[in-house]
């Protein structure tokens, strides 16, 4: 029977969630099977920008911020210990993020006075000199400086290579599961189309898909998927300087030159199929943003499922009346921000350690119907 002091974990989904779930876990000295069912990284971690703050922080409740602030401060060390143990660079790229004639910037102000954030009012005159490429029209602006953003495709890939690496990992990829393997109301495992994975504890942090799985126990988990298309140019390596957020698009510069350009909420269902539609939207909030864009290549569009979620919460801790199931999921728009402490978190709870912080906001208990 499983129990809190078991030494076996699989994990259900490759994400940033399941592989930062994973190396936690595993330096922490637990035997981890990691199981997804395509390829590692490829679906919500691969497809969005990369900012590592919420798009806007001060109209999300206390529960995200501890997760996010404590992830901010975590991924600079995530990156380099990422880089020295792999030889791949994550890109953890700090630019500061201008946001553009917000409607609620008193309440982004007031939010940053009161959590300590190096967030101010910028003139217009000087926001331009310090952006260049910024589009006319804009009327105000304020400045947070130490926001970064990483390179998420890379992210996943170190995260991968860093799990390979350790003797107590195994990976299966291209391995769908199916369901639950039960006995007396506790999980002992996960069924997948390769046969059983048995585990003194399964964490289920399968992104937008992890209501489906769940649903098999008779437990409703509120997450759903929430498309978000996005496009991509090539610019010169210094083109743009910093993030830029106006009307809700964003625009992000990787060190390379390329521009991130999103994104749109849907809700499609599991459908991610990018459209025109979105696309010349995408082009012209980039062009609006950046004017020079129009005469930069346009090198990608894509679209990905985000785990929607009440109030973006994520669920992190074990499941009632499942006993052995646990939680890492539903993180919405935010799951590459606040992964690094979703991850902590749920090892510090499943290890019997001290938590980084309080557990309560985001345990499953009361939350599933």
């Amino acid at each position: 029977m499983p129990t809190d002091v078991g030494k076996s974990v699989a994990i259900v989904g490759g994400g940033a969630l399941g592989l930062l779930s994973a190396l936690e876990l595993a330096r922490d000295g637990l035997q981890v099977c990691l199981i997804e069912r395509g390829s590692t990284g490829r679906e919500a971690s691969w497809a969005g920008g990369g900012i590592v703050s919420p798009l806007y922080p001060w109209r999300y409740g206390q529960a995200v911020t501890a997760l996010a602030h404590w992830s901010q401060d975590f991924y600079p060390q995530l990156g380099e210990r990422l880089l020295a143990e792999t030889g791949i660079d994550p890109e953890v790229h700090e630019t500061g993020l201008y946001w553009l004639d917000l409607d609620d910037e008193a309440d982004a102000l007031a939010w940053a006075a009161r959590e300590g954030r190096p967030l101010a009012p910028v003139a217009m005159d000087a926001v331009h000199a310090a952006v260049p490429p910024l589009g006319p029209g804009f009327g105000r602006a304020i400045y947070m400086s130490g926001v970064a953003n990483v390179r998420n495709p890379r992210l996943t890939r170190a995260l991968r290579e860093a799990l390979l690496r350790l003797p107590n990992v195994s990976l299966r990829e291209n391995c769908a599961v199916r369901g639950f393997v039960r006995r007396d109301g506790c999980v002992l495992g996960v069924e997948t189309d390769q046969g059983e994975v048995l585990a003194d504890r399964v964490v289920l942090a399968a992104g937008a898909w992890s209501g489906e799985l769940l649903g098999q126990l008779g437990l409703a988990l509120p997450v759903e998927p929430v498309k978000g298309q996005m496009i991509l140019f090539k610019c010169a390596a210094d083109f743009l300087p910093a993030m830029v957020l106006a009307k809700g698009r964003y625009a992000i510069p990787r060190r390379d030159g390329h521009i991130l350009v999103g994104s749109t909420l849907e809700h499609a269902g599991f459908d991610k199929t990018p459209t025109t539609d979105a696309l010349e939207s995408l082009k012209a909030s980039a062009f609006e943003l950046l004017p020079q864009l129009a005469d930069a290549e346009l090198v990608g569009h894509w679209a990905g499922l985000r785990p929607g979620s009440p109030e973006g919460i994520p669920f992190i801790g074990p499941v009632p009346g499942a006993e052995g199931l646990w939680l890492n999921c539903g993180h919405y728009r935010n799951g590459l921000v606040l992964a690094p402490a979703s991850c902590r978190l749920l090892a510090d709870l499943m290890l019997g350690r001290e938590p980084i912080i309080d557990p309560a906001p985001y345990a499953p208990e009361g939350r599933l119907a």
